[in-house]
């Protein structure tokens, strides 16, 4: 019987997209918001007197210029990272698939000793090995995870965790510029802006603790913590350098 484990996953175990690209969903969103705010932190710490001896036309023009470059960086490079991981994972097992041909018995002694390793008692652990050893195909997917600590990357599309990274930045990376687009510039809309940017960091830290069910006080905390730290850098590069 074949089973559709993506599918077995979501029903049976109540996993959804959320937790399948929640590495993708924070790592886009939480660089797209620091990234974008940078721009804007910058401009206001450039100047004493706030973003208005600026102009607002200039933190858009970079805010949106930079915005959308790093989003489809960020994008291609999920992708590419994850069509090299697939590419090394397929490597790593034809050579494991080789080695298992070519010295079945270092191969067997190296499960036995990972088995051993993770609790199996030696009796029960010398009959697993030599039933997967009869099975190369199993045992080489075996020694990926436990040997190498890679995962099949069958179930993975590195186009798909590239468009969610590109989403979330995108999205999460366009709140600190909404301020610029509703108001005039002005150092309160400046501060318009760091107030949009902790409620994104914010919202960003609730997805995280929605997904992972963690406590909430450190979920967000920690993503507001970091991306504050990363923001505040920002400014006050810009306050040194042009202040």
């Amino acid at each position: 019987m074949s089973i559709d484990w993506t599918q077995h996953r979501r029903k049976a175990h109540g996993l959804g997209r959320l937790q399948e690209f929640l590495k993708q969903i924070v790592y886009g969103g939480n660089d797209g918001i620091v990234t974008t705010f940078a721009i804007v932190a910058g401009f206001a710490g450039a100047r004493a007197d706030g973003v208005a001896q600026i102009g607002g036309l200039a933190v858009l023009v970079f805010g949106l210029a930079n915005l959308f470059a790093d989003a489809v960086s960020m994008g291609l490079g999920e992708f590419l990272s994850g069509r090299a991981q697939n590419d090394l994972y397929h490597n790593r097992r034809e050579m494991e698939l080789q080695a298992i041909a070519g010295d079945p018995e270092q191969e067997r002694a190296e499960l036995f000793t990972i088995l051993c390793q993770r609790g199996l008692p030696p009796g029960e652990a010398d009959k697993v090995t030599d039933i997967l050893l009869r099975h190369p195909e199993m045992m080489a997917d075996l020694m990926m995870t436990y040997e190498f600590g890679m995962h099949d990357p069958a179930e993975d599309s590195p186009a798909v965790n590239g468009l969610f990274t590109f989403g979330s930045f995108v999205i999460f990376g366009a709140v600190p510029l909404v301020p610029y687009f509703l108001f005039d510039p002005s150092q309160q809309t400046f501060v318009l802006s760091v107030i949009a940017t902790f409620s994104a960091l914010t919202a960003l830290g609730l997805l995280r603790w929605h997904a992972t069910a963690e406590r909430m006080l450190r979920t967000v905390g920690e993503t507001v913590a970091l991306g504050a730290s990363c923001a505040a850098v920002a400014y006050l590069v810009g306050w040194l350098v042009g202040g």
